[in-house]
């Protein structure tokens, strides 16, 4: 009990941004909440142990859970697939580009996931347009459609990969794949709208702004210290290039030859360099609760005739 008031009252101050007077109006409840703990302790050769030891216990395990986890992602950032790599690939003649848009699933948030070269020595294919997709819960309630999808371009262009994380507050819920499939290939055609833009504003000496979540390009005419003469107007359809008007068809054709889910599941193993202590806690303690408790729900219902598993062994 007095763990949940000192937890909710972080929560209040860095979270929900709440006063420190306000916060301060839990501190008599956690005075209760202290001198209940003391008098469990006067009592600890008579059985008031209990529940002080199985606090410990859940303690251990959230330990050992998150010492692992944390491994894991110093072992993905360090194995990283770098974008040499990538290239390398889609200009391999062995290498399928077959139609239709991969989202592959991973945790990573910087950089390609070191499960992709093992699907791809496994699977020798590349859907047309391939998104690297990273779902984060952020520390506010709702996050807007438009701050909902950020992406990144895989360069070059021409391949069509690119990297997109999904920022979730902690109380959105993601609707069903058929809407979340609609709502990422809109906002990628929307990515490229801006980029193309973004692109020409700099070519041609324009500035990008912002203003109320609407972008607009800044010409400058005459362009002094003093008398510049600036004009503000919000990029359209009627006036994009067709470079990028078939680039937003590529996308859209591509989403109707369908949308393919690629889950990345990784097997944590100790490496035999190892001590005896590491491989204990992942060999045997983390392994054992991954093996007994269930795993959080799926962020999203994917068809399962639409999704494709692929496994590998990350040695820690």
């Amino acid at each position: 009990m007095l763990i949940t008031t000192i937890l909710v009252s972080l929560i209040m101050l860095t979270v929900w941004k709440k006063s420190v007077w306000v916060v301060a109006l839990f501190l008599p409840v956690g005075l209760v909440e202290l001198l209940y703990l003391s008098s469990q302790m006067t009592k600890f050769t008579k059985g008031r142990f209990v529940p002080i030891l199985l606090a410990f216990f859940l303690t251990i395990f959230m330990g050992i859970w998150h010492y692992v986890q944390m491994e894991r992602c110093m072992f993905e950032l360090k194995n990283k697939v770098s974008t040499e790599y990538v290239n390398k690939l889609v200009n391999n003649p062995k290498i399928n580009r077959i139609p239709g848009i991969g989202l592959l699933y991973s945790e990573l948030v910087q950089g390609i996931p070191p499960i992709f070269s093992h699907f791809i020595a496994n699977i020798p294919s590349i859907h047309s347009v391939l998104v690297f997709v990273c779902i984060k819960t952020i520390p506010i309630a709702y996050v807007t459609l438009q701050d909902r999808f950020l992406f990144q371009q895989v360069m070059p262009r021409e391949h069509r990969i690119f990297r997109c994380i999904v920022r979730l507050g902690y109380r959105d819920v993601l609707e069903d794949h058929v809407a979340f499939e609609s709502q990422l290939v809109h906002q990628l055609k929307e990515f490229i709208r801006l980029e193309s833009f973004m692109l020409e504003a700099e070519g041609t000496g324009e500035q990008a702004l912002t203003v109320e979540n609407e972008t607009y390009m800044a010409i400058t005419i005459n362009a002094t210290d003093e008398d510049a003469i600036v004009e503000y107007r919000a990029p359209s359809d009627s006036t994009q290039e067709p470079e990028v008007t078939g680039e937003i068809e590529f996308i859209e054709e591509q989403r109707e030859h369908g949308v393919i889910y690629m889950l990345g599941e990784a097997e944590i193993v100790a490496s035999p360099r190892a001590s005896i202590f590491n491989k204990v806690v992942v060999n045997y303690a983390y392994n054992f609760l991954r093996k007994n408790f269930l795993e959080g729900d799926r962020s999203m219902p994917i068809p399962p005739n639409r999704l494709l598993k692929v496994g590998m062994v990350y040695e820690i």
